[in-house]
């Protein structure tokens, strides 16, 4: 049997393969995506402790991996070094920070200011109650980064009022999800910041890089809302009795969103002046935040408390994962899978900008199957070394390394926001059904989404085409 199939692949090919099918069939039984990285990787340590031992030479002889680098006492002595030089890595001591300045805005009372003021401004107009959605959801965007809270947020805020305007159920639904999810990749983005340290590239080049394409994102969104409203207006209907807007309702617009862009400004502004680091901007936001969060009466001991306990949580399932990854990206690497990986990649197109799209098509397939997290720390590893050996003509700057690793790294960011929105684990989904009212099913949800999907894989060819949207404003940054 083996003679059979070493025709076709070798041992190690085999169980690359297979430790992927069994990570992944792990997932759908339920088990957590950290325990599932650490008992595939340890099951694999003791299959090469099993091939290799010295009575079964038949196996030394088939199997090609680091026969020095893998054991159960290597296991236990690397566990400590990554342990440290994860919650040591200054890039990473941002993510926290960035997670409770999100979470606490979701406490503060601006994004429900924001609504009821903007409902004022534009809910007399077709499709107006749509389009304050998606506003809201950009400027949550560029202040918050947790896709659960802004997505629950925007469902509980929103989606009544548009069921009792008698908005379709998907387009209503849609743009509720597609709004949420804009957070990861418009900056302060907590994906870009694990990206950051896995590609080994400045968070700074990705914050600004990520800028215009995420913006450009939630263009295309506002775009369609207004074609979609001219061509099926029974879908968003305009209200039976408008009232007129006067300029008491723009001021208080404006009083709505100036702290929340103020904030926007303090942070990413900071970090793009080169004023602060990445890390000592996150800091500010945490306090802005809060500091918002008190001049809306909305501080409390309780506030604190369960922002503090959720910020706690959620870093330490990153944290969980990243070293659980860890875990998997060692062993595989001693199975030889990254030289494998990269080889079935580099064999497929010879024509490098092929090569790319073949590796977006690989994480947006992935999408459906797996969370952002663990694409990002598991796969975005594997792709560093081919993208760096691509003959890839990106405009850059002189100061990064390679431009074409925050190109690629954009492009991922892109591809990543369909994760959120494609079933069976787009988790978008599921918070918005959550608080959904009585009659919108995950039917309606899931109709609902496909524009917006089809929307962000023409937001993705944007920036493939077009490169030097990710690579201009860091490169006028530093003055090039």
């Amino acid at each position: 049997m083996l003679e059979f199939i070493g025709q076709f692949l070798t041992l190690n090919e085999i169980a690359v393969m297979v430790m992927f099918i069994t990570f992944i069939w792990m997932l759908f039984r339920g088990i957590p995506v950290a325990m599932a990285l650490v008992g595939v990787s340890l099951v694999f340590v003791l299959l090469a402790e099993f091939l290799l031992d010295p009575n079964r030479s038949f196996f030394r002889d088939i199997i090609e991996f680091d026969r020095t680098g893998i054991s159960y006492q290597r296991m236990q002595a690397l566990s400590g070094r990554l342990f440290g030089g994860i919650v040591k890595n200054p890039v990473l001591v941002a993510l926290p920070m960035f997670i409770f300045m999100g979470l606490m805005l979701d406490q503060s009372g601006v994004a429900q200011r924001m609504m009821h003021s903007m409902q004022k401004l534009f809910g007399s107009l077709r499709g107006g109650l749509s389009l304050t959605v998606m506003l809201i959801g950009i400027i949550l965007a560029a202040s918050t980064g947790v896709i659960g809270a802004s997505v629950t947020l925007l469902g509980v805020m929103a989606l009544p009022a548009m069921m009792k305007q008698d908005y379709s159920k998907p387009i209503a639904t849609g743009t509720i999800a597609s709004a949420g999810t804009l957070g990861i990749l418009i900056p302060p983005s907590i994906m870009l910041v694990i990206m950051s340290d896995q590609l080994a590239i400045s968070l700074g080049d990705l914050f600004m890089g990520a800028l215009f394409p995420g913006l450009i994102l939630g263009a295309l969104y506002i775009v369609f809302i207004v074609i979609y409203g001219l061509i099926n207006p029974k879908a968003m209907p305009a209200p039976e009795k408008p009232e007129k807007v006067h300029w008491e309702d723009v001021k208080e617009v404006l009083l709505a969103v100036v702290p929340p862009m103020f904030l926007i400004l303090l942070v990413l502004g900071s970090i793009f002046a080169g004023v602060a680091t990445p890390t000592e901007a996150s800091g500010l936001g945490a306090m802005g935040a809060t500091l918002l969060a008190l001049a809306n009466r909305r501080l409390s001991w309780k506030v604190v408390k369960d922002v503090s306990r959720s910020t706690l949580n959620t870093s330490g399932y990153i944290v969980g994962i990243f070293l659980a990854a860890n875990f998997f990206a060692f062993v595989l690497r001693r199975y030889g899978g990254d030289e494998i990986v990269q080889h079935l990649v580099l064999s497929v197109f010879e024509d490098p900008y092929m090569t790319v799209g073949f590796i977006l098509l690989i994480v947006f397939l992935l999408g459906f199957l797996l969370d952002w997290i663990e694409i990002t720390i598991i796969i975005m590893p594997l792709m560093l070394p081919i993208i760096v050996g691509l003959d890839l003509a990106v405009p850059g700057f002189d100061q990064v390394r390679d431009p074409s690793v925050v190109w690629f790294a954009i492009l991922v960011a892109v591809t990543l926001q369909t994760s959120f929105l494609t079933p069976p684990v787009g988790f978008a989904l599921f918070y918005l059904k959550g608080v959904c009212p009585p009659g919108v099913t995950l039917g309606h949800i899931y109709r609902g989404v496909v524009p917006f999907v089809i929307l962000q894989l023409i937001g993705l060819m944007i920036v493939f085409y077009f490169p030097a949207l990710t690579t201009w404003l860091p490169s006028v940054a530093y003055g090039n």
